[in-house]
């Protein structure tokens, strides 16, 4: 008997998809259900590493959390780090495979539909069922041809879609419309409802919408999510937070890099009441912070290139005079160097770059990077012991 699956799929980026994945993970393992996430393939610069040492996405790594599971590989086999405009790190079942760019990524799509399915297969035997997530949208029909993330997703694991759409862009009476309209007639026939998601104000003004829009594409409305903020990590770049501006006390700037990973690691920060995390994009954005990040990246010698064309490099200098902090993380460190060498072209096709000089270190990009989680220690004063946060990994001692 095949067990039971559900697929959300969407009308575009960022309306919305991984955050209800994750609730309804939540809500069937509340029910009873072992119950697993899925995306087949994932393009982020925000990864995470399992346990045995392999790396994906972080989307997928919140919804198993939801579903009170450990993050397997076999949740996200495919992982596309985009390292330019035109080409990406491909990762297939948590290990690096090589450079591409997306011709030669999409001609190589048939031998990953077979990865994409063993993945799903290993996961389905594991758990009583499955969510699954599609990417960007099921229309951009350019991409239909070998597609394996959204309605080729589907088929391959035959599976129900729902599709959702975000009112809070607004015209999304249009995009859902659209959307189901650009389907072909067998994937029509897959998607079962629609879901408006992130939806402000008085919903029974929606009402009349709704039953028009249901009556044009012959499918239900299945459920008007409200509008809400969650402080969990984003898949992608795509993300808000890059425009947020709060306007607190403690003014945090952070390098807005054109490859930025990781960028979740600035969430503690976000959730603390009294701290603006301000992302500068410009020499215009140095003005009045407290403290200076520059981030991870997936390319730090074009980034540190970026830089010094954009002025940058001179702001983070008169930064650095007046005695203001600057803290480099992961990649954000190697820039903080002498020099960053990349002589196997493991990243980039410049082989060398000065950096910004800060401190004294010489960063060699290898061909393979080490890839493990780490334990810590956090020394905690007698003043607070009125902490009760904690972090997974971390040993309180105190003092």
């Amino acid at each position: 008997m095949r067990k039971p699956r559900v697929m959300f799929q969407g009308t575009g980026s960022s309306v919305g998809k991984s955050v209800l994945t994750a609730g309804m993970c939540k809500v069937l393992r509340n029910r009873g259900f072992d119950v697993a996430p899925f995306k087949s393939q994932n393009m982020a610069l925000n990864s995470f590493i399992t346990l045995d040492g392999k790396e994906m996405g972080r989307a997928q790594v919140v919804q198993a959390e939801a579903a009170g599971i450990e993050p397997a590989i076999e949740m996200n086999p495919i992982l596309l780090k985009p390292s330019s405009d035109l080409g990406a790190q491909v990762i297939i079942m948590g290990e690096v495979y090589k450079n591409m760019d997306a011709r030669e990524y999409h001609e190589y799509k048939p031998e990953l539909k077979k990865i994409v399915k063993n993945a799903f297969d290993i996961l389905e035997k594991k758990h009583d069922c499955i969510v699954l997530e599609g990417a960007g949208s099921p229309a951009e029909i350019n991409l239909r041809e070998n597609d394996l993330v959204n309605m080729g997703m589907a088929e391959i694991c035959d599976c129900p879609v729902l599709i959702i759409g975000d009112i809070d862009r607004g015209g999304v009476f249009a995009s859902i419309y659209g959307t189901y309209m650009l389907l072909e007639e067998s994937e029509k026939k897959r998607v079962k409802g629609f879901v408006i998601n992130k939806f402000r104000g008085d919903v029974s003004l929606l009402t009349s919408g709704i039953k028009m829009l249901e009556e044009k594409i012959g499918i239900p409305c299945l459920g008007v999510v409200p509008y809400f903020r969650l402080h969990i990590d984003d898949e992608d770049s795509v993300s808000l937070r890059f425009s947020e501006q709060k306007n607190k006390d403690i003014k945090i700037g952070v390098v807005r890099l054109p490859h930025i990973s990781n960028f979740t690691d600035f969430t503690p920060f976000e959730m603390e009441d009294d701290v603006e995390i301000k992302y500068i994009k410009s020499i215009c954005d140095f003005d009045d912070i407290d403290f200076l990040i520059i981030p991870g990246s997936k390319n730090t010698i074009e980034d540190m290139q970026y830089l010094k064309e954009s002025g940058m490099k001179e702001q983070i200098f008169k930064i650095n005079k007046k005695n203001i902090p600057i803290f480099g993380i992961c990649g954000g460190y190697q820039i903080l160097g002498q020099k960053i060498l990349d002589y196997k072209n493991n990243e980039s096709r410049v082989q060398e770059i000065e950096g910004l000089g800060l401190i004294n270190s010489i960063t060699t990009i290898a061909e393979r990077k080490k890839r493990c989680r780490q334990l810590g220690k956090l020394i905690l004063t007698t003043s607070d012991r009125k902490w009760k946060g904690s972090f997974p990994g971390m040993k309180y001692i105190w003092e």
